[in-house]
């Protein structure tokens, strides 16, 4: 397992912009589905999550 980790992170270092891209459309898709109820909670979960993949967050 670690060696999956190890491979993930490292994709996520060399493509932050693309991992930060699909989080965002996670998080819109997310957003859509709970009829906008949960608006703020997953906006903040997408930032949080871009925050702690490669260089940061890429998108906005």
């Amino acid at each position: 397992m670690g060696d999956f980790m190890d491979k993930a992170k490292d994709f996520a270092d060399k493509h932050d912009k693309q991992v930060d891209q699909g989080m965002e459309k996670a998080g819109e898709t997310a957003d859509k589905r709970s009829g906008g109820k949960y608006a703020d909670n997953i906006d903040k979960g997408v930032d949080q999550a871009q925050a702690r993949t490669g260089e940061g967050d890429q998108v906005r």
